[in-house]
């Protein structure tokens, strides 16, 4: 059991480890992360999940249905009513409180879940990844997008709250790390399969896309000015145990076979994600209590992802 947790989270780890030591000493420049963020969400990430997916046979999508309706769900409770805390408990603007409630709700997909799902879960994985990453994408993330428009505009802004859900929403959908892995979703269910000469070329830039991820989420890691408190403590709390343990009661009560349990539950117990802080960065919004969420909460993933990892049934 120890190698197996060994064996699937040390890789993580060292990755982020690595990114965190390089932002730290100045190797790298932690603070203007943006074409590296580009790499990878823009391109790394997208290919990898296009090529993960687009190999795979429609019963293995098909049979994601009962993981899309827990994870819709799942992230849209633990948003809404962390959204809510935020404001009302915790006193913070409408706009900070969007980008916390964003980082605790949205697991760190896009990095750590790639490797963590295809070592557990195998090459299934990745379907479930991508799903995640698409109902975040179409949810949590646009209206995130709107909250911090509507702040950053004032209450005076043309048009309604809705439409600008409706154009974040839209933005979101432009993504590519939405849009890949939806055609290649697209493309399987219609039965067409990639050229073999496609898939070869692809594959390189794709297998950099998760060694990338975590060390961006490093290196973001590294920036952080860490301060804990109520606020950070109900983002770790949440994020790290009561969202996989809500999960598992979802899967219990929905029927989901083992595998499906599996992956929904290992992939809502992955740490916070750096979605917030990038939003932030890029509408002006210094959010302290979300960085230090976001740092915490990676680190106490070494111990909660364990315990995780060592409860999900074995040989799924």
């Amino acid at each position: 059991m120890v190698h197996e947790i060994a064996t699937a989270l040390l890789p993580v780890f060292f990755a982020l480890a690595l990114g965190f030591g390089a932002g730290l000493r100045g190797y790298v420049d932690n603070r203007d992360v943006s074409s590296i963020n580009k790499l990878v969400m823009d391109f790394a990430i997208p290919v990898s999940l296009f090529v993960s997916i687009s190999s795979t046979d429609r019963s293995d999508i098909t049979a994601h249905a009962g993981y899309i309706v827990v994870t819709v769900i799942a992230l849209a409770v633990v948003y809404a009513v962390t959204l809510v805390l935020q404001q009302r408990t915790f006193g913070l603007q409408k706009a900070e409180a969007a980008v916390q409630a964003v980082t605790v709700a949205y697991p760190n997909y896009a990095s750590i879940g790639l490797p963590l799902s295809a070592a557990v879960v195998g090459a299934r994985g990745a379907i479930a990844v991508a799903i995640g990453l698409a109902v975040g994408s179409m949810t949590i993330v646009p209206f995130s997008l709107a909250l911090l428009e509507d702040s950053k505009l004032g209450p005076n802004a043309p048009g309604s709250t809705l439409s600008r859900f409706g154009g974040a929403l839209g933005k979101s959908a432009c993504r590519p790390i939405f849009w890949a892995p939806m055609l290649a979703i697209v493309l399987v269910l219609c039965g067409v399969h990639m050229p073999d000469l496609i898939e070869k070329t692809l594959t390189p830039l794709g297998q950099a896309g998760a060694g990338a991820a975590l060390f961006l989420t490093g290196l973001l890691l590294s920036a952080q000015k860490v301060s804990f408190g109520p606020n950070v403590a109900y983002g770790i709390v949440v994020k790290n145990g009561l969202m996989p343990l809500f999960v598992w009661g979802l899967c219990l009560l929905l029927g989901l076979d083992r595998v499906s349990t599996t992956e929904a539950v290992l992939l809502t117990a992955i740490p916070c994600g750096f979605f917030g802080l990038v939003f932030s960065a890029s509408f002006g919004v210094q959010s302290r209590v979300a960085g230090s969420t976001l740092m915490l909460s990676t680190v106490a993933g070494i111990a909660s992802l364990s315990v995780v990892i060592a409860l999900l049934p074995q040989h799924v």
